[in-house]
This record gives C-alpha cells, sequence and structure tokens, in this order.
C-alpha cells in the first residue's frame, strides 16, 4: 500500500512537472524592443511566408486577396481547421496586436492570451525566422485593410480540442537543427531559409507521423494531400530522387507554373507559384539551389 501511494505521488509530481515543462512561452515586449519593420521588407516577407493563401477568403481573387478575413477549412485526420481573420480589424482581426504578440504566435505557437495554438499555423517553421523579418511583416500587415468577418471556431472533437496537450506536441515536434545541416553556400543558405522557415515547404511535401509530427527523416519526400477525403492523392516528392529537373527548370516552375514537359501547376501549389511570382527571381533560384541539396529518398 505505502509502495502504490508513493507510485502514486510520484505520478502527480512528474504530470506537474511536464505541465509546467509545456507552459506556453511568448515573447516578451522586452525581446523585441527597439525593432523597426520596413513595409517594402515585409511585403517581399508577406509573399514568402504565404499569409494570404490561407487567410483570403475562399475563392478571392486580386486585391481581394489582401483582406485576410479568413474562413478558409483545412482538412487534417483531427479534424478541420478554419483560418482566422487575421486582418487590420482591431475586433475580429489582429489590428492591434503589439510586434511581440504577433511574434509569439509565429515563432512560438502562442496566441495573444497565453494559450497554445495549433500547428495549422505553421510555427514549427516559422520559429526559424529571425523576429527582424517579423518585425517587417507586422510592418506591411499594418498597410492592409481591416474586415470585421468574425474567425469562425475549429471543427475539432475531443481529444485534441484540448489546448493544454500542445504543449507536449510541441517538446516532442519543434526545434532542433535544420532539415538539411551543414554548411551551404550563401545561395543554398538563403534557400534554406525561405524553404524550411518562411515558406514552409516541408509541411505539405513531408510525411506526418500518428502524432501529426513531421518525419525529417524522409523530409520532403512527399505526402497524403489532407484535402483528398478518398486519402489517394498525394503531395508530390521534391527530394533529387524524383525531382529531377535542373535548377533553372525548377526556379521557372517556382514563378511560372509551368514544368519542363509543359503542364502547369494546379491545386494549393497554384498559390505558391502565385506568391514566388512576386518575389525577387533570386529568391527562386536559392529554393533550386536547396533543393539539389535535400538527401534523396524514394
Amino acid at each position: 500500500m505505502r509502495l502504490l501511494r508513493y507510485l502514486l505521488l510520484l505520478a502527480v509530481l512528474a504530470t506537474g512537472a511536464l505541465y509546467w515543462w509545456t507552459l506556453p512561452d511568448p515573447l516578451s515586449e522586452a525581446e523585441v524592443a527597439g525593432l523597426t519593420g520596413d513595409v517594402a521588407r515585409g511585403e517581399r516577407i508577406f509573399h514568402a511566408t504565404g499569409c494570404a493563401s490561407c487567410h483570403m477568403a475562399a475563392g478571392a481573387k486580386d486585391a481581394a486577396q489582401l483582406v485576410l478575413s479568413g474562413g478558409q477549412r483545412f482538412a487534417s485526420p483531427f479534424g478541420a481547421f478554419l483560418a482566422p481573420n487575421i486582418s487590420q480589424d482591431p475586433q475580429h482581426g489582429i489590428g492591434d496586436w503589439t510586434l511581440a504578440e504577433l511574434a509569439s504566435a509565429l515563432t512560438r505557437g502562442v496566441s495573444r492570451t497565453g494559450e497554445h495554438l495549433y500547428p495549422a499555423l505553421p510555427y514549427a517553421a516559422y520559429a526559424r525566422m529571425q523576429v527582424q523579418d517579423v518585425a517587417d511583416l507586422h510592418a506591411f500587415l499594418k498597410t492592409l485593410p481591416a474586415d470585421p468577418t468574425p474567425s469562425q471556431p475549429h471543427e475539432i472533437g475531443f481529444p485534441f480540442n484540448i489546448r493544454a496537450t500542445l504543449g507536449g506536441w510541441k517538446l516532442l515536434f519543434t526545434g532542433g537543427d535544420w532539415a538539411v545541416p551543414g554548411n551551404l553556400t550563401p545561395t543554398e543558405d538563403r534557400g534554406r531559409y525561405i524553404a524550411e522557415a518562411m515558406a514552409h515547404c516541408g509541411e505539405c511535401h513531408t510525411p506526418r507521423n500518428a502524432l501529426g509530427g513531421l518525419d525529417k527523416a524522409r523530409w520532403l519526400a512527399g505526402a497524403a494531400d489532407p484535402s483528398d477525403p478518398t486519402g489517394k492523392a498525394r503531395v508530390p516528392n521534391i527530394t533529387p530522387a524524383k525531382l529531377t529537373w535542373s535548377e533553372a527548370e525548377i526556379a521557372y516552375y517556382l514563378t511560372t507554373g509551368f514544368t519542363p514537359d509543359f503542364d502547369s501547376v494546379g491545386s494549393h501549389m497554384a498559390h505558391v507559384v502565385e506568391n514566388f511570382g512576386k518575389l525577387p527571381k533570386e529568391d527562386a533560384e536559392a529554393v533550386a539551389a536547396y533543393l539539389k541539396r535535400v538527401a534523396p529518398v524514394e
């Protein structure tokens, strides 16, 4: 009986320690003090990170893509996530968010109210972003319109609707080294920063385990398309084992949507191409160079 009491006490202490260890850890205002955002650089980061692709209204075209009213549904094995309003509306959007609050959400997955955010927001990738880049993005977002559309709740059931459990998920699946480590050329290093951090390519092109974490041993080796209810559609393998195009052909595809075989891009990748088309051509060339350094996975 005494042994059982000791075991129960240890279990309670271990649970408490784990809970404390995985509490949300937002950035403080002091950590971003003195940073000033540049609007022109922020626009470039806005397109590189694909903010509009997820947060514009479904089917939005042209200038309407800059009205970040949210509402798009993204299916997953855990339920459907609905993109929130991140327009400049102070009540329903993020119009009155500070830089520290935006940086906490993007790089640490913590809401302004101090809760864990779901990794449908790819903060596991954005965590590698430089805070100055977040400051520039924050400055550009301030120039975009406000929209009063309320954000819709995610369609997630028990136990995935318990946000406290996300601290353990973060402990398991965020942080660590770059997926492609080692010394790279300046061009490849720029490509790695764009692909692994800002453009979060691995979020779609890397398979996941049962808990939704990326299988980094199979980095960019292709994955199931969560938008296909049949489970048959695949996001392609873009390691050198399958993507055999030249660097010039990859860069051309990223900015135009046309393959060397004169096929054209489709599905959500069309948004990625649209974003890359608004970036300097050197960014697409850098990603192409990076992809050639990715380990081939059959």
